[in-house]
């Protein structure tokens, strides 16, 4: 409770006129001062007026007086400081170190708030409490926040891969290795697809890039995928027979348990097949970086992500017997998906490393140019009354519910922040 409390603070969300002291003498807020996440006093540097008189110094914020006692800082010198304790329950008479009385208020807010602030942070995963606060907020505040969201997640993406293109000394290509790799395990399967990729590096696939065997073997061989099916399937026993070749020429190691998912899931997505995907982009070479930042449209990242799947995976997602069709390396739907979280993040990473704000923009208008993507977050969201014209939109949402709704973060969302103004401000 004290955090809500603090935030009502902080964003100064009380009747001004309804503030006093618990001993009747008139209070005014000039400056709240500055939010302290560290130790010591709540807000540092506030400067509050008592009846006209003006005092500069600390606030402290309790749910009841009382907790002044119960954390020592009667004792405490750097609380001496503190110039108004703010209390929701006036039960005790708390003092400086020198046993002076320290001015106290109650938080003037309605009653409701605390209810409000509890439907908000207290709801079911599933549920969007604020909902109906979203049907009836004016479509331009939304439109702002989704921007807002949008570019909050672009860059959370984009600087994850510039942080991974410095861990590997600059190298732009081996990062993006890595992101292509992570992107085609889609979010199912993104965190054993990286660790895949960072333990075979490109340097030692490149070696062997005009061979499809020693692609597929090196990858195959370090997912551990393929032990359960070299026994049965001669394809999956003359990969293993390669991987066997390779591993000892590099000295390499499989990676112990990567966590490979495959309950429920469609066969176009199944590890196996993802992987022969990231072989046939690899075979003859990667060099990607320069051909994702030329991406302009959908049809631009068809035609990169959709490689000639030849020889054995033309007609299987899996080891085994042959399916009855050809089949094309992804869909359209799934390209897309790739655009969002690769060719856009890289576009963004890139343009901020060089200064180029000429691809920074684009990174955005590229997901502006995307149809949204189709997931439950998505359609949760727009039943609620949000507009999703666009893939920069969905990535807004996805952003909302991830590290703001799921996190129980209401009081930084500008949604809860919007209906707990409300409350806080709504007379008695």
């Amino acid at each position: 409770m004290e955090k809500l409390m603090q935030y009502v603070w902080q964003h100064r969300l009380w009747r001004q006129n309804d503030m006093r002291t618990v001993d009747g003498r008139r209070l005014q807020v000039i400056d709240p001062g500055r939010l302290n996440n560290d130790a010591g006093p709540d807000f540092f540097n506030a400067k509050i007026s008592i009846d006209g008189r003006i005092w500069a110094g600390n606030v402290e914020i309790h749910f009841r007086a009382s907790d002044w006692h119960r954390h020592g800082h009667s004792s405490d010198r750097a609380y001496d400081s503190v110039v108004l304790h703010v209390v929701d329950r006036d039960d005790a008479v708390i003092r400086r170190s020198d046993g002076q009385i320290i001015p106290q208020m109650r938080m003037p807010c309605s009653p409701d708030l605390h209810l409000k602030y509890g439907a908000l942070v207290g709801a079911a995963d599933r549920d969007i409490p604020c909902a109906g606060a979203i049907k009836d907020m004016p479509s331009v505040y939304i439109t702002d926040w989704m921007s807002t969201l949008g570019f909050e997640r672009l860059y959370a993406k984009a600087e994850r891969l510039e942080e991974m293109r410095r861990r590997f000394g600059g190298d732009w290509e081996q990062a993006v290795y890595i992101s292509v790799a992570r992107c085609l395990g889609f979010s199912v399967n993104s965190e054993p697809f990286e660790r895949l990729a960072m333990s075979m590096p490109l340097m030692f696939i490149g070696k062997h890039a005009d061979s499809q065997l020693a692609v597929e073997a090196l990858l195959f061989g370090q997912s551990g995928l393929l032990d359960r099916y070299a026994g049965s399937d001669p394809y999956a026993a003359r990969l293993s027979r390669e991987y066997a070749f390779l591993s000892h020429k590099f000295g390499l190691r499989a990676p112990e348990a990567l966590g490979w998912k495959m309950a429920r899931m469609r066969p176009p997505n199944l590890p196996y097949r993802r992987i022969a995907v990231l072989a046939s982009l690899i075979r003859s070479g990667f060099r990607m970086t320069s051909r994702l930042l030329a991406v302009r449209t959908i049809d631009d990242a068809m035609a990169l992500f959709s490689p000639a799947m030849d020889g054995y995976w033309s007609t299987r997602y899996t080891f085994g017997p042959e399916g009855n069709r050809t089949l094309k390396a992804m869909s359209r739907e799934s390209v897309t998906i790739m655009t969002i979280n690769c060719v856009a993040p890289l576009m963004m990473a890139y343009g901020t490393v060089h200064g180029d704000t000429h691809l920074t923009d684009r990174a955005s208008a590229l997901l502006h140019s995307l149809a949204p993507e189709n997931n439950r977050i998505v359609s949760m969201f727009g039943e609620a009354g949000i507009k999703v014209p666009d893939a920069f939109t969905s990535q807004a949402l996805v952003e909302l519910r991830r590290n703001y709704c799921e996190k129980r973060k209401c009081l930084y969302c500008r949604i809860g922040h919007r209906m707990l103004a409300d409350s806080a401000r709504r007379r008695e």
